[in-house]
């Protein structure tokens, strides 16, 4: 099992500890967790997770982060983006990369999975 860490969160985005806080971050990590239980309908535990629903937490938390250092907004999966010229997210993929990223990632975790008997 894996387990989301704050600083694969920091290297989706090339930010460093410096430019969000620990604490910060954590609750975008949990807001990203959170959101991915309620499109599955399961629980789920970012420390103790699947490979799939590690990236899909890393990658939200990853545009939530962008949004706080941009001043944008996120609301589950909606992106609002402002201001591009910050300095600090100059570094960080564009948002669309990243959202694109994330539908992948739920539309394999929502296939229907047929195991053999």
């Amino acid at each position: 099992m894996a387990n989301v860490s704050l600083s694969d969160v920091r290297d989706t985005i090339n930010v460093s500890a410096t430019d969000i806080p620990d604490a910060k971050l954590q609750k975008m990590v949990k807001r990203a967790e959170v959101t991915l239980e309620l499109e599955l309908g399961k629980d789920i535990d970012y420390a103790d997770c699947s490979d799939a629903e590690k990236e899909f937490i890393t990658v939200l938390a990853a545009i939530y982060a962008i949004c706080y250092l941009t001043g944008g907004s996120a609301v589950g999966l909606s992106f609002s983006v402002g201001d591009q010229n910050v300095t600090v997210a100059d570094k960080a993929p564009p948002v669309a990369v990243l959202q694109q990223e994330l539908e992948r990632i739920l539309s394999g975790l929502k296939q229907p999975i047929i195991g053999s008997a």
